[in-house]
């Protein structure tokens, strides 16, 4: 694994937050004009790319890039720190005005391994990262499911009914993840698939935090595979993985 240094981490939380900014002005620009919703989503996956990549590549010449907006350079096979972003994690949360459940995304992985994440709630004026994680609080006596809010999610469906759970309903897998680190909720289980930037980020900064995150057959995550897709993810308090795994194997 190449070396991570403290400044790996710092960067990580700054450039999240410097593009979490930037997605905020863009959206609250377009309020005052006629754009429509799709637009002010392309705008900010636009400008939030790019204001990343800039500045990883600024930092960061000999890494390589994994952006949801960039085309794949298979290169990045080659070598290994690779920088794994979204620039914009929940686009449809985002054009919606008043929604907070959107994010940004900057990881980066080493050895297939996340060994550094930042997920920024802008709306929320948030940046969770593994420069300084924190476990979740005490949890509540009821568990809380998360579950897609535009998707149906039958595995979540599934654990909250069987641990007499209640669900909670999100957008951004990003939101999603960091609710459970936050103490907001308990599991976030997915189905349906992802791809590596939809939850390099989150995972990494859940583990740095002592959540359990995991496939849902509870094998690890890897990252910078040559296929990026994601089948399943598990995110959830340590103290429920057991039960919760049991419980899908």
């Amino acid at each position: 694994m190449a070396k991570i240094s403290q400044s790996d981490h710092e960067f990580a939380k700054n450039a999240a937050t410097e593009a979490g900014k930037l997605l905020l002005k863009i959206r609250k620009d377009a309020q005052n004009s006629s754009m429509a919703p799709a637009e002010i989503g392309s705008i900010g996956d636009a400008q939030s790319h790019e204001l990343l990549v800039k500045l990883i590549s600024g930092t960061y010449a000999d890494d390589a890039i994994l952006s949801e907006e960039g085309t794949d350079n298979p290169i990045r096979l080659e070598v290994d720190r690779v920088w794994i972003i979204d620039p914009l994690d929940g686009t449809r949360e985002y054009c919606i005005d008043g929604r907070s459940d959107w994010a940004v995304h900057v990881a980066l992985a080493s050895d297939h391994s996340p060994a550094v994440g930042a997920v920024c709630l802008p709306s929320l004026g948030k940046t969770f990262s593994t420069l300084q994680p924190e476990a979740p609080p005490a949890p509540n006596e009821q568990i809380r499911v998360i579950c897609s809010r535009t998707r149906p999610c039958p595995v979540a469906e599934f654990i909250s009914k069987q641990l007499g759970g209640e669900l909670l309903f999100m957008g951004s897998a990003g939101a999603k993840a960091m609710a459970v680190v936050a103490g907001d909720a308990d599991i976030y289980a997915h189905t349906g698939g992802q791809y590596e930037w939809d939850n390099c980020a989150p995972v990494a900064v859940a583990s740095a935090a002592g959540v359990h995150t995991s496939r849902l057959d509870g094998t690890p995550l890897r990252y910078n595979q040559s296929d990026t897709y994601v089948p399943d993810l598990l995110v959830c308090r340590k103290e429920l993985a057991d039960a919760v795994l049991t419980l899908l194997n």
